[in-house]
């Protein structure tokens, strides 16, 4: 068969032109000369046919139409193209670590693994098997022991990467944002974890604290660990003097909300030079100022924000302001919290007159415990004896308080020169955008808890890949906005509308949201989904399917067949291809 091939050989006859297709066998002469033999004159058959005797000839395998194939093994890929085009826009791998090594690719593995399907690592490894993700990053059979190998090593690179990181987004004097969120901690045996101010609303569990840096646009940029029950106050300094010696910013504004940057704080930042801050007073200063007749309520109407100087914050300038949204919110809130404790204390003082309750000790224990649930206590008057309760509200404490309502005051140690008083208030707000990063690692995206490991160095690094993950999803976002159901004229507008006026959706983004679908029909997403659709696409391990019982002689080769993205599976892959590293 091998010597055997298809000839066409080319003839003339009274001007026309006459091809030939001959079947020819080549072999070598006694002398050694080559020559050819003529087999079969095939000149009747079609050039199709031709082509299959001649593919044949060569070594190749042909199977009826009607046979198909047979599929091996299907797994799931456009998720894992997705996240990899970010990877290779951000340069990702080269960010973790300038030379390849199986670290450096397990560890983009748990990141790229974290924004797709985030598991504990055990699970992680199970899942990817039914996945792409393996073969990408060539870390085929990895076993969960490499995977905590891989977290010492990223660990060991954290205070690189994240001033790579800095080098990227910060600038000398501008703005950087930070906030300390807390996760709960399974287990009993890490030196971190500790019992404090449980945003997860589980007092019993353990919990680990870590603070978060952000550039202006709410993009992570480093994270820190620090024990449960830390202040967050206490976890500035340690930041300030990070983004000064291993980030080289000598001069920068950072915004915190009032527990970040208290007075003592201030007073520590002054000493530093070169550390302006954007925080905003606490309702007891304000209510100070109120009754200084300093902030008087009657120029909110005519304005919406004013600025106040005052000899207790030398230095400062102090920007109040009082959104009008606000006020009904908090009215309703208050009286809804209020209404909540009377019905509480109302089935306590029942209990007294039934004589079910008495003693002035005990019930006194029991008002203290219902009305501190709703944080009404400095709203309402009591009066205790052994077998009588009364309980009436505070109108003079009410009325206080509504007249804050709303009101606001930022405090900032920028010069007018540096930033006017609008951006101030842009610039505190910008904070939001650090509780959309955490409430994205924490919950809606990422779920950085319950946090599993055992050894504090482990719970950082499970951190710092959490927060590595959350870089990749944020430009993954922005590259999606017009697909996902966000408004990009709210972030487009949010340097230039009213700082203290609510902010209102465009038009397009309120019809995206009332239909959920874009402006061409297509369907609009949270990101979310949008990722599980994309894992839709599959790359199957395919094969001629052959009959039975076999007689080939050689075994079919395998080959891998995708699927074909849908118009809007390949418009999001495409819109990846726009992310910038800057």
């Amino acid at each position: 068969m091998a010597s055997m091939h298809i000839a066409i050989i080319a003839s003339k006859q009274g001007g026309k032109t006459y091809s030939s297709k001959l079947l020819r066998r080549s072999y070598r002469d006694a002398q050694g000369r080559v020559q050819k033999k003529t087999l079969a004159n095939l000149s009747c058959l079609s050039d199709e046919t031709i082509e299959l005797i001649r593919g044949s000839l060569k070594g190749k395998q042909y199977v009826e139409a009607d046979a198909a194939f047979e599929v091996l093994r299907s797994r799931s890929h456009g998720a894992v193209e997705a996240v990899c085009v970010a990877f290779q826009r951000l340069a990702l791998p080269a960010l973790l670590g300038s030379t390849p090594c199986r670290e450096r690719n397990l560890a983009c593995a748990m990141i790229a693994a974290r924004i797709i399907r985030p598991h504990t690592k055990l699970d992680t490894t199970r899942w990817w098997e039914d996945t792409t993700l393996e073969e990408t990053f060539g870390i085929e059979g990895a076993k969960v022991e490499e995977l905590y190998a891989a977290m010492d090593w990223l660990l060991l690179r954290q205070d690189r990467i994240q001033a790579r990181l800095a080098r990227r987004h910060f600038r000398d004097g501008g703005l950087v944002l930070f906030d300390v969120s807390s996760s709960q901690f399974e287990g009993s045996a890490c030196s971190p974890a500790r019992r404090g101010h449980n945003r997860d609303g589980k007092k019993s569990k353990l919990q680990v604290n870590y603070g978060l840096l952000c550039d202006v646009r709410g993009r992570p940029v480093a994270v820190s660990v620090m024990e449960g029950n830390a202040a967050d106050s206490a976890a500035l300094l340690p930041e300030v003097e990070r983004l000064r010696t291993r980030f080289g910013l000598q001069r920068m504004a950072v915004v915190g909300d009032h527990g970040m940057i208290a007075q003592v704080r201030i007073d520590e930042l002054r000493q530093l030079g070169g550390v302006d801050w954007i925080t905003a007073l606490k309702s007891v200063s304000i209510r100070k100022l109120l009754r200084k007749g300093i902030l008087q309520p009657a120029r909110f109407d005519d304005v919406n924000l004013f600025e106040i100087l005052h000899p207790d914050y030398p230095g400062e300038r102090l920007v109040a302001c009082r959104n009008p949204r606000l006020v009904g919110q908090r009215a309703r809130t208050r009286e809804a919290l209020m209404r909540a404790t009377e019905a509480s204390l109302d089935e306590l003082r029942q209990r007294v007159s039934q004589g079910t309750l008495s003693g002035k000790a005990e019930i006194a224990l029991q008002v203290g415990e219902r009305i501190n649930r709703w944080k009404m206590k400095e709203h309402f008057q009591w009066e205790i004896s052994d077998d009588s309760l009364s309980v009436h509200r505070k109108a003079d404490s009410i009325a206080q308080e509504a007249a804050l309502d709303g009101i606001y005051v930022i405090r900032t140690s920028l010069a007018e020169s540096d930033m006017n008083t609008a951006d101030c208030v842009r610039s505190y707000q910008a904070l939001t955008r650090v509780e959309r990063a955490f409430r994205s690692i924490r919950t809606v995206s990422l779920r950085v808890r319950p946090i599993h490991h055992r050894t504090a160095d482990r719970v950082r690094a499970h951190i710092f890949l959490c927060m590595l993950a959350h870089y990749v999803e944020w430009n993954m976002r922005q590259a999606w906005t017009q697909l996902l159901f966000v408004d990009p004229e709210l972030e487009q507008d949010a340097w230039t509308r009213d700082p203290v006026a609510p902010a209102e959706r465009s038009e397009a983004a309120e019809r995206k949201v009332a239909t959920a679908t874009l402006d061409d029909g297509s369907p609009a997403w949270c990101f979310r989904t949008l990722i599980g659709h994309l894992e839709s696409i599959a790359r199957n391990s395919c094969r001629p399917k052959l009959p039975r019982p076999r007689t080939a002689t050689k075994t079919p080769e395998v080959f891998d067949l995708t699927t074909t993205p849908t118009e809007q599976q390949q418009k999001a892959l495409e819109m990846l291809k726009t992310i910038s590293p800057n």
